[in-house]
């Protein structure tokens, strides 16, 4: 009786950490290629002061990727692209993407061409390892004349060719403007949805920054499925300074958006970079504010 008491509760340990596994397994199935990471103007400040320690501290608090928000005379926070990527690679953090904005002198008409400034993006995102080089917005200048933000959507195109040949993707990351200005009859977003090829430029949705615009992410996921396969994870409360927007960012499920509900249906739509950011940090340190944020994404299931 002992031994078969013995067998049965081996067999039984057995079978439910084999259902375990098998759960573990296809859940990690089902998540492939999905990624979770911080875009590092959350904590600009710190990475201005210390870049290095900044890094490493968010590869100790768990962070594996990043997104840079500073490339400058080919550099990023000071280094170059093959003395980034060896300090990227030593602190086990990879760069899927990154923020550059475009704009018209990075077009030469006489050569109906992109100027060696662009090319260099492009490359040094290469060296870097990124997958996605990224317009994080656009002159305001552009955005008055609708033959101009044609003419500024047809680079995009053309930038996503370029990056198309050395294994990427060109994207741009929306603000609020997008969705509370309009050239001829159409809110400046329909307008980049439309004019952009989405096999050429992806679309990365900031949740956040919308609310300022009026627009809601949910509203916007389901007017276009499947367009958005980068993300901005932000969430938002009221802000109590008129001097600036009326809504500032704050820690994830603090605020006033539906995260979880967006980046679930987000997932399920094909995002597969969910990027965390933060501006606002309601007295604590940006540091701990990133560190909170990726709890609550682990939290849930990201």
């Amino acid at each position: 009786m002992k031994s078969s008491r013995r067998s049965f509760l081996k067999n039984s340990a057995l079978t439910l950490a084999g259902t375990a596994f098998l759960k573990q397994s296809l859940f990690a199935a089902s998540r492939k290629g999905e990624l979770t990471g911080i875009q590092l103007y959350s904590v600009r400040d710190d990475m201005k002061l210390n870049p290095l320690n900044t890094l490493q501290q968010l590869s100790k608090m768990g962070y594996v990727h990043v997104e840079h928000a500073n490339y400058v005379d080919r550099k990023f926070y000071g280094w170059n692209a093959k003395e980034f990527r060896k300090v990227l690679d030593d602190l086990g953090l990879k760069m899927p993407s990154g923020h550059t904005v475009m704009r018209f002198t990075h077009w030469d008409d006489a050569k109906k061409d992109f100027t060696d400034a662009w090319k260099y993006t492009v490359e040094d995102a290469v060296v870097c390892g990124q997958h996605f080089v990224i317009s994080p917005s656009m002159e305001e200048s552009t955005r008055k004349n609708y033959d101009d933000l044609r003419k500024l959507l047809d680079m995009f195109n053309k930038s996503g060719e370029l990056c198309q040949r050395s294994g990427m993707k060109f994207g741009y990351h929306n603000h609020d403007f997008e969705f509370k200005e309009s050239l001829n009859g159409k809110k400046l977003f329909d307008i980049i949805l439309t004019e952009t090829d989405p096999k050429l430029v992806i679309q990365q949705l900031d949740i956040g920054n919308m609310i300022n615009g009026g627009a809601k992410a949910l509203d916007i996921m389901q007017k276009y499925p499947g367009r958005f396969v980068s993300m901005h994870v932000k969430d938002e409360i009221r802000s109590d300074d008129s001097k600036k927007e009326e809504y500032i960012s704050t820690i994830l499920g603090a605020g006033i958006i539906p995260v979880k509900e967006i980046i679930d249906l987000g997932r399920k739509w094909g995002t597969t970079d969910f990027i965390i950011e933060q501006e606002a940090y309601q007295g604590k340190a940006p540091i701990d504010c990133a560190k909170e944020d990726l709890i609550v994404m682990k939290k849930w299931g990201y």
